[in-house]
């Protein structure tokens, strides 16, 4: 059985209704496509998946017939011209219900209600995916450990945010089995820039180099891979500002699946810097649609440096604040924090999250040494930061 495979079936429903069967059917195969999309998960075909429609059948025997880990189960009611989907995930080997939802609309669009639904729940289910596979891959013994299970070991320690130094260190692992393996490259390089931009842990100039190298080997052999492809732009461009670069990336990844909320988290921090502050703010609201519980904090970030770009100076700190109370040590926040305070004259509140800011990460003590480091904001920002930095009292250098 392959441990990443999936299908996708419609339960039975109580109407014989033609409209109604026609939406499910079109469901399923715009859920199936969607899914389809992550290369990193094998989906059984619509046509497979069609053969248990309408059955009441167990989800373990879907699994054995058809050898997979994962079933996506649901159905459809309906009441005049209102629909409600439901749908559950389910890990066959425990029977346990990984995640569940319902989605109401009305059918004017079936077509564009057919749309909504499957990117919903292609976005929704990809971090339940994941986080039940580095789980999994948690219980393996040592001895036992795939190149995909160390880089899912890998992205475990990364998405804690404060085990980046690890996530690295099996991410290289997976990489000494398989030197080609294109996430676990691009992953090094991925928490090399959350380290930099978030202040936890300086950088030598061979991680940066690594990781830049390593980014581009990614983008390369990724082809198809859009969580990969993202993984790269992001660090050709908070590492080597490679802006023109990142962007391309970022174009490719969501042609390749419009559902990666983490594309567009990037496309997000990438126009905020870029001082596009609404390009910057629709991508995020478009990634929190998505995924609406991953990464709130960065969500937060996100939107107080867009609105301190789009010189919003109280929504900026609003928003900064969002992110420090779900993350007190976010360096990215605490700067907005200093600048937009300073722009407002508030220059008390500017000195002491100055003092708080360089508590947590003093590599940046001097307005010269941000702006070396800040080499991937647009000219303008980097000014408005430096401006903000110069009258909380950060010295010259």
């Amino acid at each position: 059985m392959n441990g990443r495979s999936f299908c996708a079936r419609s339960a039975p429903t109580s109407s014989g209704d033609a409209e109604q069967e026609y939406f499910v059917d079109g469901m399923v195969e715009e859920i199936t496509t969607a899914i389809a999309r992550l290369p990193w998960l094998f989906v059984i075909a619509r046509n497979s998946a069609f053969t248990y429609k309408g059955k009441a059948v167990d989800v373990k025997q879907v699994a054995q017939e058809l050898g997979v880990r994962y079933v996506l189960e649901g159905s459809v009611r309906k009441a005049g011209n209102r629909v409600r989907i439901t749908g559950q995930l389910i890990d066959t080997t425990t029977g346990a219900h990984i995640w569940a939802d319902r989605f109401d609309g009305a059918l004017d669009d079936i077509f564009a209600l057919q749309d909504q639904v499957a990117s919903s729940v292609a976005g929704a289910i990809e971090p339940k995916l994941r986080q039940s596979e580095i789980e999994r891959a948690s219980r393996k013994p040592t001895a036992n450990l795939t190149a995909y299970d160390l880089y899912l070991r890998a992205l475990a320690q990364a998405y804690r945010y404060t085990g980046l130094a690890e996530a690295v260190v099996f991410a290289r692992q997976a990489l000494a089995i398989d030197p080609s393996y294109a996430p676990a490259a691009a992953l090094i390089g991925f928490c090399r820039g959350l380290q930099r931009l978030r202040g936890w842990g300086a950088l030598s100039a061979d991680d940066v180099a690594e990781a830049c190298r390593l980014a581009r080997q990614a983008l390369e052999a990724g082809r198809n891979d859009a969580e990969t492809i993202h993984q790269a732009a992001w660090t050709l461009y908070f590492l080597a500002g490679e802006a023109e670069t990142a962007a391309a990336a970022l174009d490719r990844a969501l042609a390749l699946n419009p559902n990666a909320a983490h594309a567009w988290l990037c496309r997000g921090h990438i126009h905020a810097h870029r001082n596009e502050p609404e390009a910057a703010i629709e991508a995020i609201e478009r990634a929190h649609r998505l995924s609406p519980f991953e990464y709130t904090f960065v969500r937060a970030v996100i939107i107080a440096v867009a609105h301190l770009a789009a010189r919003r100076f109280e929504q900026a700190i609003e928003w900064a604040d969002c992110a420090l109370h779900n993350q007190p040590r976010v360096v990215a926040a605490m700067w907005v924090k200093v600048v937009a305070n300073a722009h407002l004259g508030h220059l008390d509140e500017a000195r002491a999250e100055l003092s708080r800011m360089l508590a947590i990460d003093p590599t940046n003590l001097t307005i010269a040494g941000f702006r070396e480091y800040a080499h991937f904001l647009a000219p303008e920002v980097l000014e408005l930061y430096v401006a903000g930095f110069r009258l909380a009292g950060l010295p010259e250098g």
